[in-house]
């Protein structure tokens, strides 16, 4: 039997990275996938990918920045299948890269709705659902770039994921509820929906490569990771065999900290 035969897994910004990643895995294993993602020709094709390889996914277009948006997801999920084993919280990623003093007070405000809010509402919605299963795993993706420099806002909006997992896994506990959170370091990226178009600056590219000098001398690998590096970690911990796990931060991260 498959590792994830009979189980339904959610996975929020799934159309590319980590996340495409992370349900190519699911799906391998047997899971029903749930493609979550604003970008529905790019979650589209994900979909034809898993079926034509004997896959089963499904997709839900949602926009996890606003109010309403996890909670018309979670409506959705059950409408179709009644069920949520595994969700996993993959929305985020820094859109600048500069001295936090730099920010403009919007861009700090974007830099907080795109990396926590999206996380922290997909928990409160998925929540109830698992709390009446009595059962369910849940999987946030935090960041090393809690111990890093020139992205202050990301920072903060995944340090809030990593508080929030602690502390939602001694909440959840009893209803056999696990909460873990996989934080990456450095990961190539083959991004095809860019997070921010803008020309960058000279300052910009300065800040950019002080941002690389500092990942390279504090990952002791010396490399970059890879998408599916991280969707192992992700894997394990929604799977049974974590089943003993829960309000873990795991580092895949080449040795780094955050």
């Amino acid at each position: 039997m498959a590792q994830f035969d009979g189980k339904l897994a959610i996975v929020t910004g799934a159309a590319q990275g980590i996340g495409k990643a992370t349900a190519l895995r699911f799906a391998a294993g047997g899971a029903r996938v749930v493609l979550v993602d604003r970008v529905a020709q790019a979650a589209e094709r994900l979909r034809e990918e898993i079926t034509a390889a004997g896959g089963q996914a499904t997709v839900v277009v949602a926009d996890l920045e606003t109010d309403d948006g996890a909670q018309t997801m979670i409506d959705q999920v059950m409408a179709a299948h009644g069920v949520i084993d595994i969700a996993v919280h993959n929305v985020g990623g820094t859109m600048w890269t500069k001295p936090f003093w730099e920010y403009q007070i919007d861009e700090i405000h974007k830099e907080i709705n795109r990396s926590l809010w999206p996380t922290l509402l997909c928990c409160r919605a998925v929540i109830p659902v698992m709390i009446a299963q009595r059962r369910g795993a849940i999987v946030n993706i935090g960041s090393v770039a809690t111990r890093g420099i020139h992205r202050v806002p990301y920072a903060a909006a995944k340090g809030g994921v990593s508080a929030m997992t602690v502390a939602m896994s001694m909440e959840l506990a009893d209803y056999n509820i696990r909460v873990n959170c996989v934080a990456p370091g450095a990961i190539a990226s083959n991004r095809v929906i860019p997070r921010n178009t803008a020309v960058p600056t000279e300052a910009e590219k300065q800040w950019r490569a002080e941002v690389f000098t500092q990942t390279e001398r504090d990952t002791p690998m010396r490399r970059l990771g890879e998408a599916h590096e991280v969707a192992a970690a992700i894997t394990f911990l929604a799977s049974d065999d974590a089943s003993y796990t829960t309000g873990h931060i795991m580092y895949v991260s080449g040795g780094g900290i955050g």
